[in-house]
């Protein structure tokens, strides 16, 4: 009798040791295998967002020679600058909500969180549409040829390519022009960073201006810059 429990407990303790081994086993394998799968992916797929099944790329069709986009949170606005007009699509198929007449050759758009502005290089004037449904509110000469722009939070910032080395800013709630202000250079890009309003210069620099359009700065970049953004910390 005293045999066969200690064959019990031997085999049991046997069984035991068995079963802790395989467990422990099995977490192994099972923490290791993302660890692997994560060894795997390619870092040039994982740059380029071509890492995962759900990455597709889709073309739509717009106007003539579409230039400058802008997202309202719901949509996507395109500037057709050889069909002078602005092409809204639903943001999640693609689909055309609308194609809406502004000035001559637009270049840029910009979004104030109510309302559409577009900048008509063709024509020196800058057109505001309602964003809900295209309306035209309003259609302001800044003069020269506009490109870029930017909101503020109150108004707009028009950037003139060509001609006058200026900054126009209008008004948000009329459009009505309340000053025009020097940069260094003639150029294409403008930009808010929450604090000051950002300009490219055609002569290979940026400018960047306080609110109230007084110089706040001029920056050394490359050669003949074009667009610029905000990343919440820089330029």
């Amino acid at each position: 009798m005293k045999r066969l429990l200690i064959g019990i407990i031997v085999l049991s303790s046997s069984l035991l040791t068995t079963l802790v081994t395989g467990q422990v086993e099995g977490s192994a394998t099972r923490t290791s295998a993302p660890a692997l799968a994560a060894q795997s992916r390619n870092p040039q797929q994982i740059a380029q967002l071509k890492w995962y099944g759900a990455n597709t790329t889709t073309t739509f069709a717009v106007g003539t020679q579409p230039r400058g986009v802008c997202f309202d949170g719901a949509n996507v606005w395109v500037a057709n600058y050889g069909s002078n007009t602005v092409t809204k699509l639903r943001a999640n198929d693609g689909a055309v909500l609308g194609t809406y007449n502004v000035g001559t050759q637009p270049a840029n758009v910009a979004f104030d969180g109510a309302n559409i502005w577009v900048t008509n290089f063709g024509s020196g004037t800058v057109t505001k549409l309602r964003a809900g449904d295209g309306k035209l509110l309003g259609t302001f000469t800044v003069g020269g040829q506009p490109f870029g722009l930017a909101f503020d939070g109150t108004n707009t910032w028009v950037g003139n390519a060509v001609g006058n080395a200026i900054v126009t800013k209008l008004r948000g709630s009329d459009g009505n022009i309340l000053g025009t202000f020097a940069v260094n250079s003639v150029g294409y890009g403008v930009a808010f960073d929450g604090t000051y309003i950002w300009t490219t210069n055609d002569l290979g620099t940026v400018t960047r201006l306080k609110l109230d359009g007084s110089n706040a700065g001029v920056f050394n970049v490359g050669l003949t810059p074009f667009g610029l953004a905000f990343d919440g910390a820089n330029i």
